[in-house]
């Protein structure tokens, strides 16, 4: 898995092929940032390299976290059917639409034919199976009980995805409708209000103040409108390429995006969703706390509670329990630390945090349905005021001009 410094850096993804301890040919794909760096940490896990070689984008679309939620829904309820698990990998290969997909579950239905149990094979592609994923695999092996690990694990990603899937919606409403309102308001300034402006020079009368500055501001945006233009798509383009960059900026726009009025209560709900939500699944599969917690950061999605979450992980190592370290963050409300505690004490964690991913998924979904109520009206008036306050700027002169005629 590669740690939060490696993703900093600029990385490739390389094929490689090797013998590991016992001489046997193994080969699998990793990102690194070099063949150097990839024969390393190779050799690291005793793997004699024969061959590294970086790989390019073709022979399908890129593969997606809903790609890999539909494959573990699917080889989930093949597994349960009692479809053998090499047939199970052939049949979703061959039906899978992204050509891309279908490659990479050959690979993975390669490795397992050759004697790699199925979690070691999952975890030569940690671009495409996370710790969380892999763990449970894993789990799901030793204990003989695959079909329903697999089960759990569709189901975790089933509903992870619907909960980003519902907050991206939420977030995208008001910022595409923002979007809409910058193009209309620049076509205003470059097209209409020049055009206006060639009709106020005819009469030759003084024109009202808030004309003067919407005419100044258009005459900015016909002489620069490339300096505007380019100056928003550049500085875009940077901060989205620092925050991909800089954990520390990450982590900045994390703890900022919980602070956001409205919107921030409605982030923390989702991340604590996934975070109640994985601790369950990793418990029902009976890994054991500290380990489970190693996936539990990073499954949240939020940087203020993988930090929180390697706060809890460090105490519980030394004997604090998992609802004193919770308390200890400030970072879980007191019903979430309330609902652990009775979990603890009946020796039931695993459904008192799969009752609190229900509750605050359900909470998730009303306060989009409710944001969605709430936003229409507000938007409205915002681009009422915007594109409204233009129009009534330009006609000032008309109606004062009207007002001395009549």
């Amino acid at each position: 898995m590669a740690t939060k410094a490696e993703k900093d850096v600029k990385q490739y993804l390389f094929a490689w092929e090797g013998k590991d301890r016992s001489g046997k040919q193994v080969k699998g794909e990793v990102r690194s940032t070099g063949t150097s760096a990839v024969s390393a940490t190779l050799r690291r896990q005793g793997i004699l390299v024969t061959k590294v070689k970086k790989l390019t984008k073709s022979g399908g679309k890129k593969i997606t976290d809903k790609d890999i939620t539909v494959f573990s829904r699917q080889l989930a309820t093949m597994i349960k059917s009692g479809v053998p698990l090499l047939q199970a990998f052939d049949i979703v290969a061959k039906g899978h639409a992204n050509p891309s997909v279908g490659k990479l579950l050959n690979d993975i239905r390669n490795d397992v034919e050759t004697g790699t149990s199925l979690s070691a094979a999952f975890r030569k592609y940690p671009l495409y199976f996370d710790q969380l994923f892999c763990n449970l695999v894993a789990a799901g092996e030793q204990a003989g009980i695959l079909d329903q690990l697999m089960d759990r694990i569709a189901q975790q990603k089933e509903k992870t995805q619907a909960v980003k899937k519902k907050i991206k919606g939420a977030l995208m409403y008001p910022t595409a409708v923002l979007v809409v309102a910058f193009i209309v308001t620049a076509v205003i300034m470059l097209f209409v209000v020049p055009a206006f402006k060639k009709v106020f020079e005819s009469f030759g009368a003084d024109l009202p103040a808030p004309t003067l500055f919407v005419m100044a501001i258009s005459d900015f945006f016909v002489d620069y409108w490339y300096l505007v233009f380019g100056s928003i798509f550049f500085a875009f383009y940077f901060f989205i390429q620092a925050l991909r960059r800089s954990t520390a900026l990450q982590a900045k726009m994390d703890r900022l995006l919980l602070n956001i009025p409205v919107f921030g209560d409605l982030v923390r709900k989702g991340v604590i969703a996934r975070w109640t939500r994985t601790m369950s699944t990793m418990f029902a599969a009976g890994v054991p706390l500290v380990e489970a917690l190693d996936s539990v950061g990073g499954a949240s999605g939020n940087a203020v509670y993988a930090e929180a979450t390697r706060q809890i992980q460090s105490e519980v190592s030394t004997g604090t329990s998992l609802t004193v370290a919770m308390q200890q963050t400030n970072v879980f409300p007191p019903m979430v630390t309330q609902m652990t505690a009775i979990g603890e004490e009946s020796g039931a964690l695993d459904g008192m945090l799969s009752r609190v991913a229900d509750f605050y998924e359900e909470e998730v979904d009303e306060m989009v349905k409710s944001l969605s109520s709430l936003m229409e009206p507000i938007i409205m008036v915002v681009l009422g005021v915007i594109i409204g306050g233009l129009i009534v700027a330009m006609y000032l002169p008309i109606f004062k001009l009207g007002a001395v005629v009549g």
